[in-house]
């Protein structure tokens, strides 16, 4: 739903065909702009993204979902709910990495004079119609009290927000970064964020479960590679926060900010949380309540096959 890695190199080709060849052992993986998705990016830049895998660069989730609909390609980006959407419209999707928790990253930044959440009635909210924008908004209107026919809804790409917002479009907009750096450089203050919906917006590797077997091996390395990512992003901060800014257009302040809005599960915590009966899995039971309830989910989801932690590093490594 939400994000587009703005990586530093390319869009690649989402598939190949091979008439009569092997099946095709890379992994094509959709991305698009977030903070917890710059692993792969920075893997990229830094030579370490296994030749086996391939980026296809998006704006959007919208456009990873379309992709993995139409089998273009094996896995993609994403955020649970958004997993649990497509999964309703038919697509087989498991998640085989947790790659962070929303924990401030997700906003709705506002304009002066907007100082509590029932005064959103009758102003003009721009949001992305996508399964984040749409449940942050939810939200929103839940904690203000207010029904949705409020306030004025605003359909609003991530990519127009910034000029929407110049233009004077609209009052205030669900976002994310670094989208909502950009806001707050133009004068937009914070009212909510996902701190005040915890346990809700997770992002996630998921990949089509009909490509599992023939990118076993695929996935072994990105996922190695993701932790390998993760300890760098530790032990040479500076420098992996400056990769970070470039990729993304915004200063290193932005993505330290940013990077402060979200929580990285290491490899001990991936183990825990992508077996049976974890706290993530418990999440996940109530994330999907919430939203069949919020009519975010056409029919409930049994769940079944939703984690696979076949494609982990063994525990132990990557100083987990």
């Amino acid at each position: 739903m939400r994000r587009t890695l703005h990586c530093f190199f390319f869009w690649l080709l989402s598939a190949v065909v091979l008439g009569g060849c092997a099946p095709q052992t890379h992994l094509t993986v959709a991305v698009h702009p977030w903070i917890g998705y710059e692993s792969l990016c920075l893997a990229q830049d830094l030579g370490w993204l296994p030749r086996e895998v391939r980026l296809r660069h998006g704006h959007t989730a919208l456009d990873a979902l379309a992709a993995l609909k139409a089998g273009q390609v094996d896995a993609a980006t994403l955020t649970l709910d958004e997993v649990l959407q497509a999964r309703s419209a038919g697509v087989p999707l498991s998640v085989v990495l947790v790659m962070d928790s929303s924990a401030g990253g997700d906003v709705l930044m506002v304009r002066q004079g907007i100082t509590t959440l029932a005064a959103l009635s009758g102003k003009r909210i721009g949001y992305e119609h996508t399964a984040v924008g749409e449940l942050v908004l939810s939200e929103v209107l839940a904690q203000a009290g207010l029904s949705p026919d409020a306030i004025e809804h605003v359909d609003l790409p991530i990519a127009e927000q910034v000029a929407a917002w110049r233009a004077g479009a609209v009052d205030a907009i669900v976002t994310y970064e670094p989208v909502a750096s950009r806001l707050r450089a133009e004068g937009a203050q914070p009212l909510f964020d996902s701190r005040q919906m915890p346990d809700t917006i997770f992002d996630v590797l998921a990949v089509r479960r009909d490509r599992l077997a023939e990118r076993h091996r695929a996935l072994h390395l990105l996922t190695q590679t993701h932790f390998r990512v993760l300890e760098y992003l530790q032990s040479n901060r500076e420098d992996a926060v400056y990769r970070i800014a470039e990729h993304q257009g915004v200063t290193a302040a932005d993505v330290r900010r940013a990077l402060s809005g979200v929580i990285l599960p290491n490899l001990a915590g991936n183990h825990y949380a992508l077996r049976s009966g974890s706290r993530f899995e418990q999440a996940a039971e109530r994330l999907e309540r919430l939203m069949v309830q919020r009519e975010l989910l056409p029919t409930p989801d049994d769940l079944k096959h939703l984690f696979v932690d076949d494609y982990l590093p063994p525990a132990g490594e990557y100083g987990s």
